[in-house]
């Protein structure tokens, strides 16, 4: 953005070059005074073979924009202004959809709690994201697959009983994630699940073969129980509501306080232990998926039965929209 100085400003600027004296006599034209922008032209007097240039002066009024840059001669001094331009970029049509997309998911729960007016809104950006896919050979950009990505909506009735665990008063489902390693070719999914005493998780993991330039095939190898680990400080609120009516828990917390030192021991007992592992049976070890957008933050895919699955990369500011 320029601004324009209202100011009016003089500029006084003298040349005053070294001097030859000489015993003859000179005739001296009158001194040129001009003002506005243009350069003022130096007074020479001619005295044989000697030169004396008497000093110039010059007078300069107006704004600076008016009057603009002035260049020099010798040794004078070049006044320049340089005007820098702030230009805001526009956000891109892509940008302002995937924007839309995960403001969408809003109160949904991955996908659990979406009405089908919600669902209808939802595939309708997806559609209009996969028409605009940037990447339209995914398994050719394996580097862009790379890393871990976190569940943000899911349509496979598949994982509901596993999200409807989120609805329980005291279980919680802190995140879905998929971590894809291109170079070994595995993918690994993972459910952290979190409760008032302890946190645990399930995961899962797999090879994967490209099949097209969108369709890897997943072959699942072994599911893997996390050991809990339980939280050795529980925090007790002074009071809570309770059917409209607030209970005062400061006499439960001698009662707690036991609890809470019999949890810390327990804690220390079942982290030693190692993780349950599980293998899977034949027909439900394979899989196949395929990826209809692919960018730097953002991955729609879709499965069997017409299954759809939207992740955004760990780190995405799109996670915090």
């Amino acid at each position: 953005m320029a601004f324009v100085s209202q100011i009016s400003q003089f500029t006084l600027s003298a040349v005053t070059p070294k001097t030859q004296f000489t015993p003859r006599a000179s005739v001296f034209a009158p001194n040129s005074v001009k003002i506005g922008a243009k350069r003022v032209k130096k007074t020479r007097i001619w005295t044989g073979e000697l030169v004396r240039e008497r000093p110039s002066f010059r007078v300069r009024a107006g704004s600076e924009e008016e009057l603009g840059p002035e260049k020099e001669e010798g040794p004078a001094v070049a006044v320049a202004e340089v005007e820098e331009e702030v230009k805001t970029v526009e956000p891109s049509e892509i940008d302002r959809l995937k924007k839309a997309l995960v403001t969408s998911f809003y109160g949904t729960n991955r996908g659990l709690s979406a009405t089908s007016e919600t669902r209808a809104e939802i595939i309708e950006l997806i559609t209009q994201l996969e028409a605009k896919n940037p990447t339209p050979a995914p398994t050719e950009a394996l580097t862009l697959l790379n890393g871990k990505w976190i569940l943000t909506y899911t349509s496979f009735a598949g994982l509901f009983p596993l999200l409807s665990r989120g609805t329980l008063p005291l279980v919680t489902v802190e995140e879905i994630s998929q971590i894809i390693d291109s170079e070994n070719f595995t993918v690994q999914n993972i459910v952290q699940f979190a409760g008032p005493l302890a946190t645990t998780s399930i995961s899962t993991s797999a090879k994967f073969e490209v099949r097209s330039p969108k369709r890897v095939q997943i072959k699942f190898e072994e599911g893997i129980i996390g050991t809990p680990q339980l939280t050795d400080s529980i925090v007790i609120p002074e009071n809570v509501d309770f059917l409209g009516q607030k209970v005062d828990l400061t006499p439960f917390k001698g009662l707690i306080n036991s609890v809470q030192d019999t949890a810390s021991s327990v804690a220390k007992t079942i982290s030693r232990q190692p993780p349950l592992k599980f293998s899977f049976s034949n027909s439900n070890a394979e899989s196949w998926l395929l990826t209809t957008y692919l960018d730097e933050e953002l991955r729609i895919s879709r499965g069997d039965g017409g299954s759809v699955f939207v992740l955004i990369k760990e780190g995405s500011s799109l996670l915090t929209a």
